[in-house]
């Protein structure tokens, strides 16, 4: 198994009139993902220019940290299940640093 440092960055486009909603379900969210024991890092940041473009920066201690997030009953049941139908547009990258 790959032990890197995962980064996550997110992109969410919210449908017009669901930011309310949205936020209210990503802070619990958020709460549950930072106490996983992979978790090292959640941040949501919102965009200046356009309130309901929201960025999510998620660090995990390796790989398997990651897969243990995506398949957790709250990730599934709030973001899957009720945040993803509220956006209008999702990009996900996954990524580790590059060594030099």
């Amino acid at each position: 198994m790959n032990n890197k440092t995962i980064i996550t960055f997110a992109k969410w486009q919210v449908k017009q009139g669901n930011l309310e909603t949205v936020v209210s379900l990503l802070k619990e969210a958020v709460a549950k993902s930072s106490a996983e024991e992979g978790n090292l890092k959640y941040e949501v940041y919102q965009g200046n220019d356009n309130e309901n473009i929201l960025m999510l920066f998620e660090e995990y201690k390796n790989q398997e940290a990651l897969e243990f997030h995506r398949n957790s009953a709250h990730f599934q049941e709030v973001v899957v299940g009720k945040i993803v139908p509220l956006l209008e547009n999702r990009e996900v990258i996954i990524s580790s640093l590059l060594d030099f």
